[in-house]
C-alpha cells in the first residue's frame, strides 16, 4: 500500500475520532464554535468540526448535594449547628455553562448562605417543630436565585440540628416538668370525677337505704374472696335501728330536762 494512502487513511480516522461524539440519554453537549455558543445537542451521535468546535458535556440527572453543618444563631439567641441536603438539576445546559463558572460550587455556596440566613430568622422552637416550613422557604429562595443559571432546585431537607449540651439538658427538664404537670392535671381530674360519682352515689343511698345494705354485702363478698383465714358474719343493719331510736329518745329527754 502506497505511503500516501496510509497517511490519508490515518488522517480520516483521526478526523472521525475527533469529530464524532456519543452522548447518553441524560447528557447534553453545549457546542462552542470559535468561542461562540451554537446550541446544546444530544443525546445520541454528534458531529463536531475538529479544531473549530468544542463541546462541554452537561448532565441533566438530579444531583444530591450535602450542605455542610453551619453555625447559626437563632432569633432567640440560641447557637446551633444545622446541616441540610439539596436536590437540583440542570434544566438549561447553555445557561449552566455560560452564566456561571461552576454551577455545582455556586449552588452549594448559595445553599450554605441561605441556610444560615433563613435559620437565623427563626426561633429554636420553630426550627425544631416546623421543618417543612423552613425547607420550603429555603427551596424557594434557592430556586429563585439559581433560575438565571439554568438550575432547578426541587427539594431542600434539613438533615440534622445539633444543640448545645446545656440546651439539651434545659429542654429535658422542660419536658419532664410538662409531663409532671399533665400527670397532676390528670390526677386532679380523676379525683374530681370520683368525688362527683361518690356524691351521686350518696344521693341514691339516701333515697334508697337498702342500697347501703347491698353495698355492705358486696364488700364482704370481695373480702371473703381473698386468701385469708378471717371469717366474717354479715349483720343486718336493721337490727341496730331499735337501739338507734332508743338513743335518740334518750337524747331528746335529756335535752328537755
Amino acid at each position: 500500500m502506497p505511503y500516501g494512502i496510509i497517511v490519508i487513511v490515518a488522517l480520516v480516522v483521526l478526523f472521525l475520532a475527533n469529530a464524532i461524539r456519543v452522548l447518553n440519554e441524560y447528557d447534553r453537549g453545549v457546542i462552542f464554535r470559535l468561542g461562540r455558543v451554537i446550541r446544546a445537542k444530544g443525546p445520541g451521535l454528534i458531529l463536531l468540526i475538529p479544531g473549530i468546535d468544542k463541546m462541554v458535556r452537561v448532565s441533566l440527572r438530579l444531583i444530591a448535594a450535602d450542605v455542610s453543618p453551619q453555625d447559626v444563631i437563632t432569633r432567640d439567641n440560641v447557637s446551633v449547628k444545622v446541616s441540610a441536603v439539596i436536590y437540583f438539576r440542570v434544566v438549561d445546559p447553555v445557561k449552566a455553562i455560560i452564566s456561571v463558572e461552576n454551577y455545582l460550587y455556586a449552588t452549594s455556596q448559595l445553599a450554605q448562605t441561605t441556610l444560615r440566613s433563613v435559620c437565623g430568622q427563626a426561633e429554636l422552637d420553630d426550627l425544631l417543630a416546623e421543618r417543612d416550613k423552613i425547607n420550603t422557604q429555603i427551596q424557594e429562595i434557592l430556586d429563585r436565585h439559581t433560575e438565571p443559571w439554568g438550575i432547578k432546585v426541587s427539594v431542600v431537607e434539613l438533615k440534622q440540628i445539633d444543640l448545645p449540651l446545656e440546651m439539651q439538658r434545659a429542654m429535658a427538664r422542660q419536658a419532664e416538668a410538662e409531663r409532671e404537670r399533665r400527670a397532676k392535671i390528670i390526677g386532679a381530674e380523676a379525683e374530681y370525677q370520683a368525688a362527683s360519682k361518690l356524691s351521686e352515689a350518696a344521693v341514691i343511698i339516701q333515697e334508697t337505704p337498702v342500697a347501703l345494705q347491698l353495698r355492705y354485702l358486696q364488700t364482704l363478698r370481695e373480702i371473703a374472696a381473698e386468701n385469708n383465714s378471717t371469717t366474717l358474719f354479715p349483720i343486718p343493719i336493721d337490727l341496730f335501728k331499735p337501739f338507734v331510736k332508743i338513743s335518740e329518745m334518750l337524747d331528746k329527754k335529756g335535752g328537755k330536762e
